[in-house]
């Protein structure tokens, strides 16, 4: 048996690792462990009860008000209690988090084999996004398997200099998670319905544009600029807006206090993966700093404003799928009327075609551990 333990903490790191952990503990020559550290307790606890994954280890790191040192302190300690428990052959971490940088640095200390799912994302700016470009780097020192999502993502490990043979272009998990949910939304009516239960204060008949913001790189202002030109686009008769907020008191601070009373803005609590995908598809266009939604939106036809200056998923800004813009009012205003005015522009930004992968990631990165 290959004893494999997975480690991840964080809504977006549950999603992309889902599909994999599902697949793991049905496959019969591996013996799987799950440790969560609940860096967000209740979005995680949402994304595992959607995917139906129960972990055996909880580290449930965190507390009010926690520096990011103390988060990285915390769950190095926790995992390498949980390496000394499991013996693991292999340490699977994803993504940019602390958790994924703490998780990797744990084995690291052990002497255990790390795969890093989703490596070789780069910007080429260690501080932007901050703490995540630093993050991804650290982790790739550490990683034994280097699973890029593409070949550009491959590249850059290369560049690095980074061993070939320990480089697997897999795609990328998300499009699988993104797959299995889609599919259910269109084949079970009972699931749609209780996906779709959020949105009936929504109306139908305007453009719905779906927002959403975490990024701390824009906590200094950025996401108070967000909201300021959400605001002006909020006052067409035309549009809808739905920003589902992060827990974070920075975020919820900045929506509310510009947005809270608009009869067309719909401040939402954090959704459960399915009725978010859910929303995705209802969506006239979306406006985020998530990485994730990037690589997802593709799959489903909508395109992307980026609040951000840089994006470590160039894939989708070539594709014509996304378009960076930042956090100045003007050019968001300037990018959302043109996806809500012009249809040539909605039309290039609106193909249903996914640079981040086919939906079979999962199965890869088991392929390849097993060799």
């Amino acid at each position: 048996m290959t004893r494999i333990l997975t480690v991840f903490g964080t809504r977006p790191e549950a999603i992309k690792l889902a599909p994999l952990v599902t697949a793991l503990q049905a496959e019969p020559s591996v013996q799987h462990t799950t440790c969560v550290t609940a860096q967000h307790r209740e979005m995680l606890d949402q994304v595992l009860a959607t995917f139906k994954i129960t972990p055996e280890i909880d580290l449930n790191v965190m507390k009010p008000n926690q520096a990011l040192a103390d988060v990285t302190s915390a769950v190095l300690s926790g995992v390498c209690d949980a390496v000394e428990r499991v013996k693991p052959d292999w340490l699977i971490v994803q993504g940019d988090t602390t958790t994924a940088f703490a998780g990797a640095l744990a084995a690291f200390y052990n002497k255990v084999r790390v795969a890093h799912v989703e490596a070789g994302l780069r910007t080429g700016n260690l501080y932007s996004p901050w703490p995540e470009e630093a993050n991804r780097r650290l982790v790739s020192q550490l990683t034994t398997i280097h699973f890029a999502p593409t070949r550009a993502a491959a590249d850059n490990l290369l560049r690095e200099g980074t061993d070939p043979s320990s480089i697997c272009v897999t795609g990328n998990t998300v499009v699988d998670a993104l797959q299995w949910v889609d599919h259910r939304l269109s084949a079970d009516a009972d699931f749609s319905r209780q996906s779709h239960e959020p949105f009936k204060v929504i109306d139908r008949s305007k453009k719905l544009i779906l927002v959403t913001g975490h990024r701390r790189e824009n906590f200094d202002g950025g996401l108070a600029r967000v909201c300021q030109a959400l605001a002006r686009i909020a006052e067409r008769p035309d549009v809808e807006v739905v920003y589902p907020l992060h827990l974070n008191p920075n975020v919820r601070a900045a929506a509310l206090s510009t947005l809270g009373n608009r009869p067309n803005v719909h401040l939402m609590e954090p959704l459960h993966y399915a009725p978010f995908v859910a929303l995705m598809r209802m969506s006239h266009f979306i406006l985020t700093d998530s990485g994730g939604i990037q690589e997802e939106a593709p799959s489903l036809g909508k395109p992307v404003l980026v609040t951000r200056e840089t994006t470590e998923r160039p894939e989708a800004i070539a594709a014509g799928n996304a378009k960076l813009i930042g956090t100045s009012i003007a050019e968001i205003v300037a990018g959302a009327t043109d996806l809500l005015d012009d249809p040539g522009v909605y039309s290039r930004m609106s193909r249903v075609a996914n640079p981040f992968g086919d939906g079979k990631a999962s199965q890869r990165i088991i392929e390849r551990l097993l060799r």
